[in-house]
C-alpha cells in the first residue's frame, strides 16, 4: 500500500509473518494443539515513522514486536530488515542487527537489575557489544542520560531511587546507547499517570524528530496511538484488520472491528459524550487455539448481523485490501461503511439493538469514533504540546 509518512523506503517489511506456539501434555509431552498467536500478518515501517500496533489483550502485537527482534522464531514469514532477510539469521550472522533493533519494555522497573547501578544498565549493550574503551563507555551513557532528561551523577543511583516516569527515562536510555535504527515501543507508558504519559511521548518524538529513529508503537490506548502515529494498524485475534494512514483511521475506520475500539475511547467534552452511540462487542474473544473459521471476526461482528449473517464471512477469510490509498481493510463488507448515510444508519442500528433500544427511537447519531480534531482526544491542546510543538501529519 502506498503511504506518505517517512522518507519513503522501506525499513522494515513483513511478508506472511505467523507464530504458533504448541501445546504440550501429557507424560511425553506430546503437542496437543497450538496457540495461534500470530496468523499471517504483513505490513512495512518506513524510515522515520511511526507505526502504531493496536487492539485488545491477546492479539499478539507484542508477539509481532519480539518476532521483529528476533527475540523469538517466527513459524513461518519473512522478516526483512533494511533489505537483509533476517529470519533464519543466528548467532554471529544475527548480531550486528541487535544493536540496530532495540526495545522499550512495559513495565519500566521489571525490566531494570535492581542490584545494578543504571549506569552499569545503560551501558550493558555498549560492553556487550566491545564498543569503545571504558573511559568512552561512560562518557556515552552520561551523554544519553542527559538526552533523555536524567542527570549524569544518577548513574550511580538504583532503580528503586527513581519514580516510574524516570524509570522509564532509564529505559529509553538503555535502548537508545547503541544508536538503532528502529524501536520497538512495547506499551511504554501504559504503567504510567496520564501527565507522565504526555511527558514520555513527547521525549519520544523529539528523539525521533533529533535522532531519525523509527517506532514500532505497540499499545492498547486508542488516544495514546493517535497522538503518536504516523500510520496505524489494528489487530484482532493474531490477525490484521486494518492499517492506514492515523488521520484516515481516526476520521474514517472501515473494519468493525476498529469502529468498535474507536467507540470506546472517552471523550472529555460532555456533549459530544451523550450524544455518542457505543457499539459495545457482544460476547467474548474467541480462543486462539481454536480461531474461528472464515474472519476472526464474525463471532462478534455488528456489521455482520445487520447483513443478514452472510455465510462468506464464515467461509471465506478476508485479506487485507485497499479501498482508498494507503488504506487497507480485511472486510469482505468495507464498501458498507464507506457512504455517510448508509455508514451512519448502520451505526445506529447497531448501537440502539445493543443498548435494548430499537433503532426507530433513535435521533442524529454522531458516528462511533473519537471527538473532532479541535477536543484534542485524550491529549487536548495543553497536553499535546508539552515541550514541542503538534506534529503535522
Amino acid at each position: 500500500m502506498t503511504t506518505t509518512a517517512g522518507s519513503g523506503q522501506d525499513l522494515v517489511q513483513v511478508e506472511r509473518l505467523s507464530e504458533f506456539f504448541p501445546i504440550t501434555g501429557g507424560i511425553m509431552q506430546r503437542t496437543t494443539g497450538q496457540v495461534k498467536a500470530v496468523d499471517d500478518v504483513s505490513f512495512s515501517i518506513r524510515r522515520g515513522e511511526t507505526l502504531g500496533l493496536v487492539g485488545e489483550s491477546g492479539c499478539g502485537k507484542t508477539t509481532v514486536g519480539r518476532l521483529l527482534l528476533r527475540l523469538i522464531e517466527p513459524t513461518g514469514g519473512r522478516i526483512v530488515f533494511d533489505g537483509t532477510d533476517i529470519t533464519r539469521l543466528k548467532g554471529s550472522d544475527l548480531k550486528p542487527f541487535r544493536r540496530r533493533m532495540q526495545i522499550i519494555f512495559q513495565d519500566p522497573f521489571a525490566s531494570l537489575d535492581p542490584r545494578a547501578p543504571i549506569g552499569a544498565s545503560i551501558g550493558e549493550g555498549l560492553r556487550i557489544h566491545h564498543m569503545g574503551s571504558p573511559a568512552s563507555r561512560a562518557s556515552k551513557v552520561s551523554e544519553i542520560m542527559e538526552k533523555v532528561g536524567l542527570q549524569p551523577y544518577h548513574a550511580r543511583r538504583y532503580p528503586h531511587e527513581f519514580s516510574g516516569g524516570q524509570r522509564q527515562r532509564i529505559g529509553i536510555a538503555r535502548a537508545l546507547v547503541l544508536a538503532p535504527d528502529l524501536l520497538v515501543c512495547d506499551e511504554p507508558v501504559s504503567a504510567l499517570d496520564v501527565s507522565i504519559q504526555a511527558q514520555v511521548l513527547n521525549l519520544l518524538r523529539a528523539l525521533q524528530r533529533d535522532l531519525g529513529l523509527t517506532y514500532l508503537f505497540v499499545a492498547h490506548n486508542m488516544g495514546v496511538v493517535e497522538y503518536i502515529s504516523d500510520r496505524v494498524a489494528v489487530m484482532y485475534l493474531g490477525a490484521l484488520a486494518e492499517l492506514a494512514p492515523s488521520r484516515e483511521i481516526y476520521r474514517l475506520p472501515l473494519h468493525p472491528y476498529t469502529i468498535a475500539l474507536l467507540s470506546a475511547v472517552p471523550i472529555a467534552n460532555p456533549e459530544l459524550r451523550a450524544r455518542r452511540r457505543r457499539i459495545i462487542l457482544l460476547g467474548d474473544v474467541p480462543s486462539p487455539v481454536n480461531p474461528p473459521t472464515g474472519c476472526k471476526f464474525h463471532t462478534r461482528c455488528w456489521l455482520r448481523q445487520q447483513l443478514g449473517n452472510p455465510e462468506r464471512c464464515v467461509d471465506e477469510r478476508p485479506a487485507v485490501r485497499e479501498m482508498e490509498t494507503g488504506h487497507g481493510v480485511a472486510c469482505h463488507f468495507a464498501e458498507e461503511l464507506i457512504e455517510p448515510t448508509r455508514r451512519e444508519a448502520l451505526i445506529s442500528t447497531a448501537a440502539a439493538a445493543i443498548s435494548g433500544r430499537t433503532s426507530g427511537e433513535e435521533e442524529a447519531v454522531t458516528p462511533a469514533g473519537p471527538p473532532p480534531p479541535d477536543t484534542g482526544g485524550i491529549f487536548g491542546p495543553s497536553d499535546a504540546t508539552l515541550g514541542e510543538e503538534t506534529r503535522s501529519r
